[in-house]
């Protein structure tokens, strides 16, 4: 029988034995949900549109599951999980709701995010009035998702041998980039290793050093530290070896060298039924979306309210996922489908979740699973791995319980997080077909969840390697955002979800189209480029290894027991890459702004400079390599790329490129209109070729009391990018050119005055005048507060503005019972008409901005 026929029959059986359940009342259930806190409303009483204002919910609930139920007896362990009276597992999950007060405006559908590491996630009030759910899965008891207040934790069970007795195992820890005497933790990514040695017997463990591996496994110059040598302790430079007794701490008696790494191999006991995350989860979506009331009779608080529900995980999250489809935990107990969509976004393998001592914070370095089994939805061959025909959707196709899909990834996953056999099998020969309910959009050259993006020539500071003890990258951080394409994104799945408007085809490179190709120079076209090392990137990509974790390790499932620590690398497997053009940016995937009209070289990697890594790929960052300005400058540096001057030639030529990418995104579904408006802003106010001496001066506004502010694009600006939705200061589109208030300004140039209303007043808003004797005036009124002379424009003359310049104009809406008075300042004047119709008077033009 083969493997997806067998899931089949599995599903069958699964669907059986649920209906019996039913019937005898024997189903896992929500035993218990508590609301600890309730904030009504939140976000400061803010509304949104039709949905009005929003309330948030933050509780635990209480579950218990049946070990014999089919739906979760794949979770390795749970019959020797602790039991309660009933004989069932039972355990406790934080959760936080954040929904409309009125339940009938809300839109139906809502988002269960996957907390990435115990963080708390927030949808955040919206428009829409879609109801946002953060629920734990992972219940390591480590780092962040120990239990607290403002985290999402889980607190599951431990397994025990049938006789009571404790279950112990090796475990694997590891320290890299450590010196000094001082005791270090083991961590895994930003946490610390999730168990604790049996024994502090240092002769009952292994430590060894290490002076080399490189990225396929290979290790050199390793040797074994004396067991006299170190102590599981905590030590200080006052308090040095052999320190105070500690299972967390690894303290070394002549202190850490950061020319080596360190590995400890110990006994552990105690595992954590970690399996049981997937359930906990499930359960609780289905719990608020299909039930009225828990076993105690309290009543769930979105009863009758949901309609769709799409799960959404961020990286790590985003693993889980993957993980949670793949193992069949997209139906409950009840055999009822869960979730209509799922987003797994920039996760490109699946969490390490479900194997006894499992350590679900790795992210695939050395010796970390999350890589076995089928990364591909639809079924396919494993023949290099011997491994049976299979895919992710297997059981959910086998119960008819499959969420819409779509994932969408840019170059870092490829680069340092093995994403590519998801797209063509470990053969690396052929694209791998996707299903019809799976949409995959690629976000070429770019770092992990995108960069900061806006348009600027200044290079930003190098990355540190993602992961704790890994170094810093050698170039500045790659800036091509995630963003927009996200928010684009977020309406197409919505709208296939809710509305079933098929989303937009997919869009990746691939073999067939010639864009998919071997890692290396010659293969990806990647240009000789000052500065980077002339091989590069060739030997730099992340490679999945075949490990050898044992016999008890179920290879296509990743579940079980892993018995090998360290598992053995049995074979490297053969990694592919998106070609790249001219200047090095990735060819196929998704329109991004950024990306169509570049301002350097955009890569999805990074190479660590210093420490035990360096010269390694700087694990998921990613890396900038600006354009030269002129072309003496590229001539000058022998740099094959076009400059800035020979692409756009000026400043409007540059801005042009800008509103010719955005409507090309926008065109194909994957920029939203006020997107685009704010983009082509930001570029018209960048220093992209721009005159000498001339700033940008951006428009803000805050939502929640409709204040607007204007600034300098510096670091004003970025902090107020920083606050967020929910209350915070977002950009209007609106803004123009300046000049720095500064003796560099032209002669005929006029200082701009800024003052701000004092609280309590009729006039907490912000001013901006260019007319002396208004700025005197406002300075000497009791109920403004001067903040300073912020920037120079030219006055108004009786012609109007200089040509290539543009009008400023000024409007004023009057306080009222619910709001102070306003102001704003304008250059477009399609806004006039609707600003008037809102309750805004123009005052007319006041001032000229730079040339554009």
């Amino acid at each position: 029988m083969s493997y997806v026929a067998r899931i089949a029959r599995a599903g069958l059986v699964a669907a059986m034995a649920g209906t019996l359940l039913l019937s005898t009342a024997a189903l896992a259930k929500v035993t218990k949900i508590t609301i600890t806190s309730k904030q009504s409303p939140t976000y400061n009483g803010q509304t949104f549109g039709d949905a009005g204002q929003f309330e948030r919910l933050i509780g635990t609930v209480t579950g218990e599951l049946d070990p014999a139920d089919p739906h979760n007896a794949i979770i390795t362990d749970i019959t020797l999980a602790k039991k309660n009276a009933n004989g069932k597992v039972e355990y406790t999950t934080s959760f936080q709701i954040v929904k409309p007060i009125d339940m009938a405006r809300s839109s139906g559908l809502m988002w269960h995010d996957v907390p990435n590491r115990g963080g708390r996630l927030d949808i955040g009030g919206n428009p829409g009035g879609d109801v946002g759910l953060s629920s734990a899965w992972q219940g390591d008891n480590s780092g962040n998702t120990v239990p607290g207040t403002t985290n999402e934790w889980l607190t599951v069970p431990i397994a025990v041998n049938a006789d009571g007795t404790p279950i112990t195992g090796k475990v694997l820890g590891r320290i890299s980039n450590a010196s000094g005497v001082a005791s270090q933790p083991m961590i895994v990514h930003s946490n610390p290793v999730p168990y604790k040695p049996q024994s502090l017997d240092t002769t009952k463990s292994t430590l060894v050093t290490r002076t080399a591996e490189t990225i396929e496994g290979v290790v050199s110059g390793e040797k074994t530290v004396a067991s006299t040598d170190w102590a599981w302790a905590r030590c200080t430079a006052a308090a040095p070896f052999p320190g105070t007794p500690d299972p967390t701490q690894i303290c070394l008696k002549n202190g850490f060298d950061p020319a080596l790494l360190y590995q400890v191999v110990f006994t552990a006991q105690d595992p954590y039924v970690l399996g049981v995350g997937f359930a906990a989860f499930r359960d609780v979506a289905s719990f608020l979306r299909f039930e009225t009331k828990d076993a105690a009779g309290n009543a769930n608080p979105l009863a009758g309210g949901i309609k769709w529900v799409i799960s959404r995980g961020v990286s790590q999250s985003g693993n889980y996922l993957r993980a949670m489809i793949h193992l069949g935990f997209t139906q409950d107990e009840a055999n009822r489908k869960v979730y209509d969509g799922a987003w797994p976004i920039i996760a490109g393998r699946r969490a390490s979740l479900n194997t006894r001592f499992a350590m679900p914070d790795g992210v695939l370095k050395l010796y970390e699973p999350g890589s076995e089994g089928p990364q591909w939805w639809s079924p396919a061959p494993d023949t290099v791995r011997g491994l049976p025909t299979a895919g992710i959707l297997d059981r959910c196709t086998a119960n008819n319980s499959c969420p819409k899909v779509v994932e969408h990834f840019g170059a870092a996953e490829v680069w340092g997080l093995k994403l590519t056999p998801e797209w063509v099998g470990t053969s690396a020969n052929t694209d791998l077909p996707l299903p019809s309910n799976v949409r995959r959009y690629y976000i070429g050259s770019t770092a992990h969840g995108g960069g900061s993006g806006g348009f600027t020539t200044t290079p930003a500071a190098a990355p540190s390697c993602p992961s704790t003890g890994y170094g810093v990258g050698t170039f500045a951080a790659n800036p091509v955002p995630h963003t927009e394409s996200v928010t684009a994104i977020r309406a197409i799945f919505r709208n296939w979800v809710m509305n079933d408007v098929p989303a937009p085809p997919s869009r990746y490179p691939t073999i067939a189209s010639g864009n998919l190709v071997d890692s290396t120079k010659a293969a990806m076209g990647f240009p000789t480029i000052p500065g980077i090392p002339a091989t590069a990137p060739t030997g730099l990509i992340n490679p999945v290894l075949d490990y050898d974790f044992g016999s008890r390790f179920n290879y296509s499932d990743a579940s079980g027991i892993a018995d090998n620590v360290p598992p053995t690398v049995k074979r490297v497997i053969k990694m592919l890459v998106p070609r790249v053009d001219a200047d090095g940016n990735e060819i196929g995937g998704i329109p991004v702004v950024l990306r169509e009209a570049p301002l350097g070289t955009y890569m999805g990697w990074n190479i660590t400079k210093g420490g035990f890594n360096d010269g390694k790929v700087c694990n998921y960052a990613g890396g900038m390599i600006p354009f030269a300005a002129t072309k003496a400058a590229r001539l000058a540096a022998a740099d094959p790329r076009l400059s800035l001057e020979e692409r756009y030639v000026n400043h409007d030529g540059y801005v042009a490129a800008v509103q010719a990418a955005a409507s090309n995104a926008l065109n194909q579904g994957f920029l939203l209109a006020d997107d685009a408006i704010k983009l082509v802003n930001q570029a018209k106010t960048s220093d992209v070729l721009m005159p000498a001496g001339t700033v940008g001066v951006v428009e803000f506004v805050h939502p929640s009391d409709d204040q607007y502010f204007m600034t300098t694009n510096g670091a004003e600006a970025t902090s107020l990018d920083g606050t967020g939705a929910g209350g915070g200061w977002a950009r209007t589109g609106e803004a123009f050119r300046a000049w720095p208030n500064d003796t560099s300004a032209p002669a005929d140039t006029v200082p701009v005055c800024r003052l701000v209303g004092k609280a309590g007043t009729t006039r907490a808003d912000h001013m901006f005048s260019s007319s002396a004797t208004e700025c005197t005036t406002l300075k000497g009124d009791s109920s403004w507060t001067y903040e300073g002379d912020v920037f120079r424009v030219r006055p108004l003359s009786s012609g109007g503005c200089p040509a290539g310049h543009e009008v400023v104009t000024r409007l004023v809406k009057a306080a009222s019972a619910v709001s102070e008075q306003r102001h704003r300042w304008i250059t477009d004047m399609s806004l006039l008409t609707p600003l008037v119709a809102e309750g805004w008077t123009v005052e007319g033009a006041v001032f000229c901005g730079g040339p554009s």
